[in-house]
């Protein structure tokens, strides 16, 4: 008996947890979930197009006054209760909406891509068509979030991209054209918080502290590959600040970081890292290195004549700490335009 009530009942041997089964639903159930949420934006995105049209083309024939639109919400807050997002600030906006892209065959391509909350952000802070089909397209590409898409209108990315293209040597233009659109001439750091007389040490352990906010800020198909990567020529041992591998243009990208202004025999050190990188690290199937300069301020004739006899995949860009005065780079742009406008009209 004592020992028939020692004996343990024993336990089910657990079942074995096949993961990867159960990792195929979920990305099943992730991807279906992801088409129906665009699918369901398409059809908003339409619906919003279409109201928009109504309302424009019977205010412009004036078949309708604008005192009709506050009349429209009420009816349709009346006939259909529960139905959100058909104020009237709202039906102003799909009429706006409508107006600013009709004639745009191109742009209207790319409207049912992005979601009402990005397109409001876009109306409301672009003006210039342009401007407009510029950031709808980076959005859809750098797959940014709407606040994100606010941060970057916000540090007035088409206007330096228009006004102050990437400095880049003649070897990375000519051997890779396309780096021309991923680089930038100056990059947002404003999210590091960095004091006034920060360090180069300051400067490498922030940016490692918020890496996914400048990998946000570099772009689309950025990876990191390293901190302080290591690097041994002739029996030394170098550390390079930071390096990246981009995807699109299938290369590692090095970054060396100065915190004051850029001096020429920067440069020889940069190029001294992309021969290493290129002599012992670059797999066989990618292109050669493409070496980054940022620094904390630049002179660009400095910058022309340093790069003017390089024979390196280069490029010197400024960081900042603050964004910039967006009102006085629509100024300058305005400017530009204007210039353009007189040369061209100039013109035999």
């Amino acid at each position: 008996m004592t020992a028939a009530r020692n004996l343990k009942p024993s336990r089910p041997t657990p079942a074995k947890v096949d993961e990867a089964g159960f990792s195929e639903i979920v990305e099943l159930i992730a991807s279906s979930r992801e088409r129906g949420l665009r699918a369901v934006n398409t059809v908003l995105i339409d619906l919003y197009w279409r109201v928009g049209e109504i309302i424009s083309r019977k205010i412009e024939t004036s078949e309708w006054g604008d005192s009709v639109v506050p009349q429209l919400a009420a009816y349709i807050a009346r006939t259909q209760p529960g139905l959100r997002g058909f104020t009237r600030p709202n039906l102003f906006r799909m009429k706006q909406f409508y107006e600013a892209y009709r004639e745009e065959s191109i742009v209207s391509a790319l409207l049912r891509q992005l979601p009402w909350t990005h397109h409001l952000i876009v109306l409301g802070q672009s003006k210039l068509p342009e401007e407009r089909e510029f950031y709808l397209r980076t959005a859809i590409q750098e797959r940014w979030s709407s606040r994100q898409l606010e941060r970057q209108i916000k540090a007035a990315l088409f206007e330096r991209v228009v006004l102050t293209p990437a400095n880049v040597s003649a070897p990375l233009r000519h051997s890779q054209p396309e780096a021309l659109s991923v680089f930038k001439d100056a990059y947002m750091l404003e999210f590091l918080g960095l004091p006034a007389g920060h360090s180069e040490a300051d400067l490498h352990r922030s940016l490692l502290l918020k890496l996914r906010d400048f990998l946000i800020e570099l772009g689309q198909d950025f990876c990191f590959a390293g901190s302080e990567y290591p690097l041994q020529v002739g029996g030394r041992d170098f550390a390079l600040d930071l390096l990246f591998f981009h995807r699109g243009l299938n290369c590692l990208v090095a970054f060396e970081l100065k915190v004051g202004r850029f001096e020429p025999e920067y440069l020889g050190k940069l190029e001294f890292y992309l021969e290493a990188l290129d002599r012992d690290v670059r797999k066989p199937h990618e292109r050669p290195a493409i070496g980054v300069l940022l620094c904390a301020s630049k002179d660009d004739e400095v910058v022309e004549y340093a790069l003017s006899r390089t024979l390196s995949p280069a490029l010197i860009a400024e960081y900042q700490t603050q964004l910039p005065d967006k009102k006085l780079l629509q100024s300058k742009l305005h400017e530009f335009y204007m210039q353009n406008t007189q040369e061209n009209e100039e013109a035999p």
